[in-house]
């Protein structure tokens, strides 16, 4: 349903198409990584269902980081390219690259939250956070990502690409 409601931007710059693998798979595995600590640490007793913002307040910075981190790679690795001659990425790469970027860093933000506070939120409706989270944070990430990315991309590459 996503992909349908962005389809008329995505037929018009395909090269968005390259960079849905990363965004979908950096946000899930942000949220499965989260997922695994936390009910690893709700296992051995660290964490409690009144311990959830401070698990926010250590996350939150957490995912900003390292999307940061994804995000400046994935914008460096499509400029490198462009500048090296590897591949053409046309005359707004620059545009590309940001949003790419800047993709990333709210994906990989959103991923660590929900992945972090599913547990929470499972374990208080009474069910086993471990028989759910993972398989139901990636899906609920991957479709925020594809949200997210092409919400993104239609803000910086309207006028421009779109």
């Amino acid at each position: 349903s996503v992909m349908v409601r962005y389809e008329g931007e995505l037929s018009r710059v395909i090269l968005l198409s390259q960079f849905i693998p990363l965004i979908m798979s950096s946000g899930g595995n942000s949220g499965s990584q989260a997922t695994s600590l936390i009910i690893r640490a709700m296992a051995l007793g660290e964490v409690r269902l009144s311990d959830w913002w401070k698990v926010v307040q250590r996350e939150l910075p957490a995912g900003l980081i390292l999307g940061l981190m994804l995000g400046t790679l994935a914008a460096a690795r499509i400029s490198l390219w462009e500048l090296l001659g590897f591949y053409d990425y046309g005359p707004h790469h620059f545009l590309l690259a940001l949003t790419v970027g800047m993709t990333l860093v709210g994906i990989v933000t959103i991923g660590s939250l929900t992945g972090s506070m599913l547990p929470f939120i499972l374990r208080r409706f009474g069910f086993d956070p471990a028989s759910a989270s993972a398989p139901f944070v990636a899906t609920l990430v991957d479709v925020s990502a594809i949200s997210l990315y092409f919400s993104v991309a239609y803000l910086m590459l309207r006028g421009t690409l779109l």
